[in-house]
């Protein structure tokens, strides 16, 4: 049977009618992670809006506009951050967040002078495949804690209202991306988030005071960075992490759209995008940015890879900087909701992952293979915590450090003809 569901690729236009509502869906499957981000460092939301909207802008721009991707807020800096501003105020780790977002940049010159060859070398498909599972893996917990249902699960107290809302939010995304077509095939998450929406209210989970209450035009809280010595050492090691995850989702979104982003338009352009994004970012007061996976994943189920329709959410994200009801209205949507839609893309973002293993047709009867994604997927799965000074390696960021130590280990036994193979 023909597939109903129109591909639009990286250069198409999509039709008027589609544009608003596809570019919304991206906004709103952003929102709750990068948001979080501010909240958990105690600034204000506007100007992360704000500037994840010009980071995205800027990343198009550079890109030549054959990379789709969102920026938005990067979990990779929150141990390190909360600990210098723990210590000396948010303006110092903003310093932090502009010196390693400069030596990202230095990282996408070397790029273009060496080419991507080096990458096989640090991150083969044994190891690149397990760390771009973990991506999605990783925040599966997040889709359930993120609610009130995983908070009340805890204690017992969860409600049916709880799970009602989880569960019609996530089937709505299940059914709208397996069996709508037509227009509603390409818009499978932003229904689902609306119909969960509704039933929320529904159940009384919404609480409309602070929607209310906002101000129509608001300005977003800019602020200057102080810098450091030792905020900035404390957070140069997240560099690795951040280009580890940057290199994964410009493979998991390569393999989605079928172009080698990598190639063309470059990593070091895309590289280079990000990391600029980041400086700028801290700059003025927001918080380090990164390519998301929530949006990739948005990508995976609707097939519209078009960056007309990701620099348009950008601009959504940018007036919701300033229009104070409208922020307001989508920070009402409740934890289930999000939760229900982040369970889906999630597990995409993972099972691309495992797509690129199966593509890349990696050799398990083969030792080295066997032992790369095995001890990366353990290393970020098991809970283990490592500290060095003041910043804690975990999860995937743990994981992202020892798939590039293993894989460089294994580089040398080859070089030096220790290989059992």
């Amino acid at each position: 049977m023909k597939n109903s569901k129109k591909i639009y690729q990286v250069e198409d236009r999509v039709p008027f009618k589609l544009l608003l509502p596809l570019s919304i869906q991206h906004t709103f499957a952003m929102f709750g992670a990068s948001v979080l981000v501010p909240i958990l460092f105690k600034i204000n939301p506007g100007i992360v809006l704000f500037m994840n909207g010009i980071g995205t802008l800027l990343f198009i721009l550079i890109t030549k506009k054959k990379a789709p991707a969102y920026l938005g807020s990067s979990f990779a800096f929150l141990a390190p951050g909360t600990a210098i501003i723990a210590k000396d105020g948010f303006e110092y780790a903003q310093g932090a967040f502009i010196v390693v977002g400069l030596l990202g940049c230095l990282l996408a010159y070397f790029i273009y002078k060496f080419g991507i060859g080096w990458i096989d070398l640090v991150l083969p498909p044994a190891a690149m495949g397990a760390v771009v599972a973990l991506i999605g893996f990783e925040l599966a917990g997040n889709t359930v804690t993120g609610g009130s249902i995983g908070a009340n699960l805890m204690t017992n107290t969860a409600t049916t209202g709880d799970f009602f809302v989880f569960a019609i939010t996530l089937f709505t995304a299940i059914i709208g991306s397996v069996a709508f077509k037509g227009f509603f095939s390409t818009i499978p998450i932003l229904i689902a988030i609306i119909v969960g929406y509704i039933s929320a209210i529904f159940f009384g989970m919404v609480d409309f005071t602070p929607v209310i209450d906002a101000k129509i035009f608001t300005i977003p809280n800019f602020s200057s960075p102080k810098f450091s010595a030792e905020a900035i050492l404390s957070m140069i090691p997240v560099i690795l992490v951040i280009t580890s995850e940057h290199v994964s989702h410009q493979v998991v979104t390569s393999n989605i759209i079928g172009r080698n982003l990598l190639e063309d338009p470059g990593l070091h352009r895309s590289i280079f995008a990000d990391n600029f994004s980041s400086a700028l970012s801290g700059l003025v007061g927001g918080v380090p940015t990164t390519t998301y996976g929530e949006n990739i994943g948005v990508m995976a189920i609707t097939g519209v890879y078009s960056v007309q329709v990701i620099g348009a959410a950008a601009i959504i994200s940018i007036i919701m900087a300033f229009f104070g009801p409208l922020a307001a209205l989508i920070q009402t949507i409740p934890g289930n909701v999000i939760g229900g839609v982040t369970f889906l893309l999630y597990g995409m973002i993972g099972t691309s992952g495992i797509r690129l293993l199966v593509d890349q047709k990696v050799d398990y009867s083969k030792s080295v293979n066997l032992i790369l994604t095995s001890v990366i997927f353990i290393a970020g799965l098991s809970g283990l915590k490592i500290k060095l000074a003041s910043i804690e390696l975990s999860g995937m960021v743990l994981a992202s450090v020892v798939a590039v130590l293993l894989s460089l280990f294994m580089t040398i036994l080859r070089k030096l003809n220790l290989i059992n193979e």
